[in-house]
């Protein structure tokens, strides 16, 4: 076998594994999760200041 055969499968390989990783990040089942991921900074940052005015 070639080195360059190798190369060849090695490199539709790694093309198809990025399509599919790219299929399932936008896909519209992964929605609510990234959604939740999205607003999780601004989730912490409200809950913070609660949390503070309550100390005070």
């Amino acid at each position: 076998m070639d080195v360059s055969i190798f190369q060849s499968i090695w490199t539709v390989v790694a093309f198809v594994f990025f399509v599919g990783v790219v299929f399932w990040a936008w896909s519209s089942r992964r929605q609510g999760d990234f959604d939740k991921a999205a607003r999780m900074a601004l989730d912490d940052d409200k809950s913070l200041a609660d949390e503070q005015l309550r100390n005070h």
